[in-house]
């Protein structure tokens, strides 16, 4: 069983930063698709950034450009790098695992971030 914890979530003012990071269990992080969704009340649950095994990522369109996934597989750990944060980026942020063969997904507990002067 796979677990992801979650952290680095918090208040932050608009324009500021925050990095979260999730760590999981387990051996095969390295194969796996890491992932951060995000949802915020009243909202669908969002992608936010994803980053496969080999490295390469992908973003949700409003986070582009302000948002840098990462992963560091020795530490089996996968980043979020938040710069130029909006009080629309504020929601519970999830970290996802997604592996194959057979298909499998985890998520985490989820981190808060709060965004407002």
């Amino acid at each position: 069983q796979v677990q992801l914890v979650e952290s680095g979530g918090g208040l932050v003012q608009p324009g500021g930063s925050l990095r979260l990071s999730c760590v999981a269990s387990g051996s095969r992080f390295s194969i796996a698709t890491m992932g951060w969704y995000r949802q915020a009340p009243g909202k669908e649950r969002e992608l936010v950034a994803r980053i496969t095994s080999s490295g390469s990522t992908n973003y949700g369109d409003s986070v582009k450009g302000r948002f840098t996934i990462s992963r560091d597989n020795a530490k089996n750990t996968v980043y979020l790098q938040m710069n130029s944060l909006k009080p629309e980026d504020a929601a519970v942020y999830y970290c996802t695992m997604n592996l194959l063969f057979p298909s499998r997904q985890y998520w985490g507990q989820g981190t808060q971030v709060t965004v407002s002067s």
